[in-house]
């Protein structure tokens, strides 16, 4: 029912001291692509005591947070480029444990990325650097063999992180045509403030086919100032987007924002609702890394099943507070969402 394109990533977290920040030119609540000065933060933060390596990047993550709430196996697919070696054993493995189906392209020359997961202010905040490796090398093909093709038709709601902008956008609008024909929804994220800015190009191509956008308070302020609208409240941003050019015009888009523990913002139809998120204490509160994804994930769960709006973002919320309450986008089996 549910297909998620995207980068697969092994993320290597550990609760570091402000230097590191310092020392990489990093911000405490931001996601990059490595340079070649973050090259040596991988090796520092996986020699930290402490350090984790936890199967990640955010489409997969949401596949798995979907999964684990709807307790039904093979509800949901993944597609996403990896190597041949360890680090891709680990993520399938993973995936394949949590229900999700990964079909995987497999680069023979690079190997699997990894994410640097830079954990400071006591959990607080979290700096993601992503050393995308072999998951830069998807391509379009890879939808066309006939096995993931039968795939992508099945899937009735499919999900693709802004992430993978950088990496190929022909896909994306390959897809997000499809979705169009097919009258499926088609769901992106905007995923950090500089995909807004630097891969504006084909993040606008896109925008035409998606049906339901995600993003935080920063990455829809950040869209807000490259797309020239003038606006800094959230709430005026989030309906300006929803108003943007659209190719279905059976479906009207649906714009949500989340913002930590500030209340999530949904907007759709020209209307705006908010919805209050749960606010932990400083002792609650263990990692924020992940909590976008567990929350996309929440709401595609109970969305896929056909959940009025208000129960799929009453899932999102749910599913991030359990999330950041763990390290990584983690989550604990035996616990189950009462609908």
């Amino acid at each position: 029912m549910l297909l998620g394109l995207g980068n697969p990533l092994l993320d290597i977290s550990a609760a570091v001291e402000e230097k590191v920040l310092e020392k990489y030119d990093l911000k405490a609540n931001d996601a990059i692509l490595a340079e070649d000065k973050h090259m040596p933060l991988y090796t520092e933060l996986a020699a930290t005591k402490g350090a984790e390596y936890i199967a990640g990047g955010a489409t997969q993550n949401s596949m798995r947070v979907a999964q684990w709430i709807m307790k039904k196996d093979n509800m949901s697919s993944f597609f996403g480029c990896v190597g041949k070696d360890e680090y891709s054993d680990t993520l399938q493995k993973k995936a394949t444990e949590a229900g999700v189906t990964v079909k995987y392209q497999f680069n023979e020359s690079q190997p699997t990325g990894t994410c640097a997961v830079v954990i400071t202010n006591g959990g607080k905040c979290r700096s993601l650097v992503a050393n995308l490796a072999a998951a830069n090398h998807f391509t379009k093909d890879h939808i066309d063999i006939p096995e993931n093709k039968s795939i992508l038709e099945k899937a009735k709601t499919i999900y693709i992180s802004g992430f993978f902008l950088t990496v190929s956008p022909e896909t994306i609008l390959a897809v997000g045509r499809h979705a169009f024909e097919k009258n499926k929804s088609f769901c992106m994220n905007l995923s950090a403030p500089f995909l807004c800015e630097f891969f504006e190009k084909p993040m606008m191509e896109a925008m035409p086919y998606i049906d339901i956008l995600f993003g935080n308070e920063t990455e829809v302020a950040k869209f807000s100032e490259v797309q020239k609208f003038g606006l800094t409240d959230v709430k005026e941003i989030a309906l300006k987007i929803s108003t943007l050019p659209k190719e279905n015009k059976n479906k009207s888009r649906t714009v949500i924002v989340t913002q930590g523990a500030e209340p999530v913002i949904v907007v759709s139809d020209g209307k705006i609702e908010e919805f209050a998120a749960t606010r932990l204490s400083d002792d609650q509160l263990v990692d924020t890394n992940g909590a976008g994804d567990a929350f996309v994930g929440g709401f595609l769960a109970e969305f896929v099943m056909g959940a009025a709006m208000e129960d799929c973002i009453k899932c999102g919320i749910w599913a991030a507070t359990h999330v950041i309450q763990r390290s990584g986008c983690t989550f604990a089996q035996d616990v189950t969402y009462v609908r």
